[in-house]
This record gives C-alpha cells, structure tokens and sequence, in this order.
C-alpha cells in the first residue's frame, strides 16, 4: 500500500504541468484499483486549504467534495494513537507537525512508501519517499 501526501492531491489539482499530470495519473490509477493507497483526513485540510487560496471557494469545495467521493482511496482518521506516534516522529526525525501525522498515518497503515513531494521524508528509516 502507498500512502499519499496531501501535495499529491494539491499537485493534481492546482498544476498543470508535468508533476499535475503525474500526481493525476496516480491518482486515477488509484480510482481504477490498480493501486492501493490511503491518505489522511488531514490531506481533506491541506487541499481544500490550498485550493481557496489559489482559486475560490466554490472550487476548494469542488475539490473536497472529489476527494471524498475518490473510489478506492483509503481515508485515515486522525486519533489519540496517531497523534501520540507522530510527536515521538517530531522529536526523531525534526519534523513539521503535519508532516509527523503524516507519517505516523503511514506507519500505522503499514505503509511503507510515501509519495511526496517533500524531501525532508527522505530522512526517514522506517518509509521510503518516492517523488510525484
């Protein structure tokens, strides 16, 4: 199972240049089944976020509502469990807090790749980052 950062999903969205056509490509192989991948509730935030700053809200509601309805796509739930592991991954690893939840969704998941455009996951023993 791949685990997907929010910014494959603002890639998707927001660009369209090459890395938005990759990060779509992803994201329909995901649709169509032919990946397994989870993200989490915390990605919802980042995009829709993302979307009302560099368009509007009318399609920073588009884009949330896309996501939730996206087949196949695995959403994580942000809870105590996830929270408690993603501090100790802050401290570890010199993270940014949502890039620890993040990662803590990850490793609960049993996720062991990320696909992320953020190099600072390279650090990480226990995931292998792999680019957009």
């Amino acid at each position: 199972m791949l685990y997907l950062d929010a910014n494959v999903f603002v890639y998707a969205t927001l660009n369209q240049e090459d890395i938005g056509e990759r990060a779509r490509l992803i994201l329909k192989e995901v649709q169509e089944g032919k990946i397994s991948a989870a993200t989490s509730a915390l990605t919802f935030d980042e995009l829709v976020w993302a979307v009302r700053k560099y368009r509007n809200l009318e399609d920073a509601v588009s884009a949330g509502q896309a996501f939730l309805n996206m087949p196949s796509l695995e959403l994580l739930d942000v809870k105590r469990d996830v929270l408690s592991l993603a501090l100790g991954l802050m401290t570890r690893y010199r993270l940014e807090p949502r890039d620890s939840i993040h990662l803590a969704s990850a490793l609960l998941e049993n996720a062991r790749v990320i696909v992320s455009t953020d190099k600072h996951f390279d650090k990480v023993k226990e995931v292998k980052r792999r680019n957009i």
